[in-house]
């Protein structure tokens, strides 16, 4: 592999608890950027299958940010409309099932009654201590959530922009992890990489704090039948932080853009902000041009 790659598709993919901050315009530049250089199409997704956290306010910012910051997309909704009639994840409710059962056949999960407080008590941290491993929990009771059993030595291998190989085993804190939530519907890590493969997904760009996401994504994905992610390509890009030195969160108000805008900012204020927290001192006017000014 080298600089000269050519991929078919990657995307932008939100979540819509919060309002967008400048760490989520970081990683939609250099998805932008990267996809342009690849001549990858972009897809947007929006990742909402936890619908307790979902909110239409946060679904409409999305489109508001990426229309006011100018960032392309070449397929998934356009507007709110599109986005619950056509491409929200209840949509694939059915298709994460259908893994979810092949799993369940192959005897690859179990159940558990574990809380998240629950398993940070037990050790003191938030590694899973196997609590309800061997418990023969029927998977059809009530309140549990379904635990894929892994392996603490199988390596995975990783391929990353633009052109290395990262052999890695699973970190404690994504042994056995959650496949299915308490509430019926499927967690994070298998929503993502379902979806993924479902719509063709050959390069993911995200934050640096998804490594260990990446590992299990990539574990799952080779469970299930049919099915390859093993050629996707990822780039994991370090993480912009606020004045007190910690990542970005879209709980800090005065960073989103959503503020800024209200605050009279406009595209070219917000991409020179990132540019200063890059340590770029020139002003920046588009994503184009931010992305030309990245050492990746």
């Amino acid at each position: 592999m080298d600089n000269n790659q050519i991929f078919k598709k990657t995307r932008i993919a939100p979540t819509p608890s919060g309002f967008l901050h400048l760490g989520n315009v970081l990683s939609f530049v250099i998805t932008a950027g990267l996809a342009k250089k690849t001549g990858a199409k972009i897809f947007l997704r929006i990742d909402d299958a936890d619908r307790e956290r979902t909110n239409k306010l946060y679904v409409q910012d999305i489109f508001d940010t990426l229309d006011f910051l100018g960032i392309p997309w070449h397929e998934g909704p356009r507007n709110l409309h599109e986005y619950e009639h056509e491409y929200s994840q209840v949509h694939r409710i059915g298709l994460y099932k259908q893994v979810l059962q092949q799993l369940r056949d192959d005897g690859a999960l179990f159940a558990c009654r574990c809380t998240r407080t629950q398993v940070v008590v037990q050790r003191d941290s938030s590694v899973y201590p196997g609590t309800c491993r061997n418990l023969n929990i029927p998977l059809d009771a009530e309140s549990v959530s379904w635990r894929l059993r892994t392996k603490k030595d199988q390596v995975l291998e990783v391929k990353t922009w633009p052109g290395t190989v990262v052999e890695a085993t699973l970190p404690p804190t994504m042994s056995e992890f959650i496949v299915r939530k308490k509430d019926g519907f499927p967690a994070y890590q298998l929503t993502s990489v379902v979806d993924d493969m479902y719509f063709g997904v050959d390069l993911i760009v995200r934050g640096s704090d998804l490594w260990n996401s990446t590992l299990a994504q990539l574990y799952l994905a080779s469970l299930i039948k049919g099915q390859s992610f093993s050629g996707t390509t990822f780039y994991h890009h370090p993480l912009l932080n606020g004045t007190d030195g910690n990542k970005l969160s879209k709980s800090a108000g005065d960073t989103s853009v959503h503020y800024l805008r209200k605050e009279g900012k406009q595209p070219g204020d917000v991409y020179t902000s990132i540019a200063g927290m890059l340590n770029i001192a020139e002003p920046v006017e588009t994503w184009e041009q931010l992305f030309a000014l990245m050492v990746l």
